[in-house]
């Protein structure tokens, strides 16, 4: 029987004001409020609550056979717990359903682990915690930034606990293979990998309302037969996607809502089940294991990071960013650290692009910006005041030897306190062990001597 994973991803960034030159010290807010507020609550009425009660009513119609699962960045659930609190309700709803599986990933939806695994340790730890906190799920699979994967990544979150992975089916690195099948890590084998059948998944994402498409329109009934008549050995068909394709980039006069409500129900006459990122790796097995030396991603024709990180600009950005990496996790300021995570989201290299053509086009659509070089001076003068911040707290007089001393000394001081901690419990324990004893040698010397009296 084939099986459906369907993924869905919610992502939006803490877009940046125009900050200009004169504005370095002297202005330390850097956030367009009012149009983060307008963007993430536009999106959300148009696409996030109607797909949500879009799902919950296919969860419930199919009787807990669809199944789907979430990526959700910890800036986007800032931002909508703070502008369309009612979402993080629905999308409470959703997971008591059983039937909603929630992915682990980087925070700020960062590029850290590109730079920094102190930084990606720290921020797949702090999104775990947000989403076990806010709908009671530990997540088991993880999906890095951009579905940016590589062997070394994979040793990173195989480290981490994690038990899966999701990531771009790129053909670069399959070759003559299909993507639907469950694969593992070579550098990882314990690591199972979920790979996104990229043609499939834009057919719904970019193609569904195009008029000039040859496969226009695109019924529920035609796209499940398409997964029908793939080979019987094909296990399961990877639909990775931007959760505002519903609503959003397919609007709802195009009938993307009555389509995907239509799925289970072909899904379950044509013999295909459902299932989310979990299940699909505890329940099958891989039938091969894939090697990937340099970074792959999602973007672009190229499926690599230089979407991100393929121009001088886009570089200095991200050295010059991740250079005060380990002073700004020694202090304690709660704003420089708010303003640390917001920095790191991806979109702001994104916005730095220089590619030309179809790619370009895609860049400029998503970008604020009227140009990459207007992206990079605006995030610079930013980063700038930030980097000042910074250095307020621990100034360029303290060299890199001297700030890694320090910080392996509150490192060493971090695990005697909690040697120390282990050990005053160890010794409350069994002084209260002691008591108990004590008190019933008492209480067995009182009665003979009240017996004899």
């Amino acid at each position: 029987m084939k099986t459906i994973c369907f993924y869905f991803q919610i992502h939006q960034p803490f877009r940046l004001k125009r900050y200009r030159f004169f504005d370095i010290g002297n202005d330390h807010y850097y956030y367009d409020d009012y149009n983060n507020d307008e963007i993430i609550t536009r999106i959300a009425h148009r696409s996030y609550l109607p797909a949500n009660q879009t799902l919950l009513e296919m969860i419930k119609a199919s009787k807990g056979k669809f199944k789907v699962a979430f990526s959700i960045s910890g800036i986007a659930l800032e931002q909508l717990e703070i502008y369309v609190p009612e979402f993080i309700d629905s999308m409470k709803e959703l997971a008591k359903t059983g039937c909603v599986e929630f992915l682990s990933e980087t925070y700020a939806h960062s590029l850290a682990s590109l730079h920094d695994f102190n930084e990606f340790s720290l921020q797949v730890k702090e999104h775990s915690e947000k989403i076990e906190t806010l709908f009671g799920q530990r997540p088991q699979v993880f999906r890095n930034t951009e579905l940016i994967y590589s062997d070394e990544i994979a040793c990173m979150v195989a480290d981490m606990g994690f038990k899966g992975c999701i990531t771009e089916g790129a053909k670069h690195i399959l070759g003559w293979k299909s993507p639907n099948y469950l694969y593992c890590s070579s550098a990882a084998p314990k690591l199972k990998l979920l790979l996104k059948n990229s043609k499939l998944s834009d057919d719904i994402t970019f193609r569904f309302s195009n008029y000039e498409w040859s496969e226009y329109p695109l019924t529920a009934d035609k796209f499940m037969g398409w997964i029908k008549s793939m080979p019987e050995t094909e296990q399961v068909i990877n639909l990775f996607m931007n959760y505002e394709t519903l609503g959003e980039l397919q609007p709802r006069e195009s009938g993307i809502f009555e389509f995907m409500k239509a799925l289970p129900y072909f899904a379950e006459q044509m013999g295909i089940s459902f299932m989310t990122p979990g299940e699909v790796i505890s329940k099958m097995k891989p039938v091969d294991s894939l090697s990937v030396n340099h970074p792959i991603s999602w973007a672009d024709e190229e499926r690599d990071t230089s979407a991100w990180l393929g121009n001088l600009l886009q570089n200095e950005a991200f050295e010059k960013l991740y250079s005060v990496g380990e002073r700004v996790r020694l202090c304690d300021d709660r704003r420089l650290k708010q303003d640390w995570n917001y920095l790191q989201t991806s979109d702001h290299f994104y916005y730095m692009c220089t590619k030309y053509l179809a790619d370009g086009a895609i860049h400029s659509h998503y970008s604020p910006y009227d140009s990459a070089y207007e992206a990079f001076t605006n995030y610079m003068n930013v980063l700038s005041d930030f980097i000042v911040r910074v250095k307020e707290q621990y100034p360029d007089t303290i060299d890199n030897e001297e700030l890694n001393s320090l910080i392996t000394t509150i490192r060493n001081q971090a695990s005697e306190i909690d040697v120390l901690k282990r050990e005053l419990k160890i010794a409350k324990e069994e002084r209260q062990s002691q008591r108990a004893v004590a008190k019933k040698k008492a209480e067995t010397t009182r009665k003979p001597a009240a017996k004899k009296a």
